[in-house]
């Protein structure tokens, strides 16, 4: 199957997919980061706003922009963290809506790895971050420890070995240590340091662990919504045959980030 355009349009569908995952390893990372009462934050790829909505909760920052390519993301972020010290504007990674030196810290949100030119988005992050302002980014482990993206495109793969360059664990060799460490260093960040933070991620169901692959949202379920009919009932029961269950019927998965952060010199 050939490559497509991945898809962010539908806040809702990715709420579904991915959302009651990325607020709680916004809450993780963030926990990870020196504390900084009054800061001005700057979220970049905000999405629907999981980690928004964390630094509102969490940090006591004076004031936050989101920023984001897709309106009908910035849309569901302005409903699910509505507050007076936050605003949401379109923009991305590349060009960001924002002076030189604005913030006191630039944040990035399982993003970086889709950036085009990842160096590019990092300069950016960097030129509206104040001298010695903390820029930190996270991404998941699709290689190894995003179990429910893993497990997908294991399935995928057995079925259809010509999805294989769909696969974010090899598609994105930047979501792993060195790599993020490097790019982080060669952009002239002092400081720099990566970790990990881990979720568990249960769902009620295998039907609970399946439907949010329908909503179109992102490569995974990009790619299951472009199949045939015949096709995605078969990955669909690969999958069934595969998936870890509980005794209850449960299906407890884990959802590690690696996490990065350096300072503006």
């Amino acid at each position: 199957m050939a490559a497509r355009p991945d898809e962010w349009a539908s806040g809702e569908d990715y709420q579904r997919y991915m959302g009651r995952w990325s607020r709680l390893v916004a809450v993780e990372f963030l926990r990870g980061l020196p504390p900084l009462p009054a800061a001005a934050w700057c979220d970049v790829g905000c999405g629907t706003g999981s980690l928004t909505q964390a630094i509102l909760a969490g940090e006591r920052p004076a004031r936050v922009l989101g920023v984001d390519p897709s309106v009908g993301y910035l849309a569901a972020a302005r409903v699910r963290a509505a507050d007076e010290r936050v605003e949401f504007e379109v923009g991305s990674a590349a060009a960001i809506p924002a002076a030189d030196r604005e913030f006191d810290r630039v944040v990035s949100a399982l993003v970086l790895n889709f950036a085009p030119d990842p160096g590019a988005a990092l300069a950016e992050m960097a030129r509206v971050a104040r001298p010695a302002g903390l820029i930190a980014a996270y991404v998941w482990d699709y290689a190894g420890g995003m179990d429910m993206i893993r497990l997908f495109w294991d399935a995928a793969i057995e079925l259809d070995p010509a999805a294989a360059p769909l696969d974010e664990g090899r598609r994105f060799p930047l979501c792993r240590p060195e790599p993020l460490r490097e790019l982080f260093a060669s952009a002239g960040l002092t400081e720099v340091r990566v970790g990990q933070v881990s979720v568990d991620t249960v769902f009620a169901d295998f039907e609970d662990f399946w439907r949010p692959f329908l909503g179109g949202q992102g490569p995974a379920p990009g790619y299951c919504t472009g199949l045939t009919e015949d096709h995605r009932a078969a990955l669909r029961e690969t999958l069934r045959a595969v998936i870890p269950r509980t005794a209850a019927g449960a299906v407890a998965l884990r959802a590690r980030a690696w996490t990065v952060r350096g300072c503006r010199a």
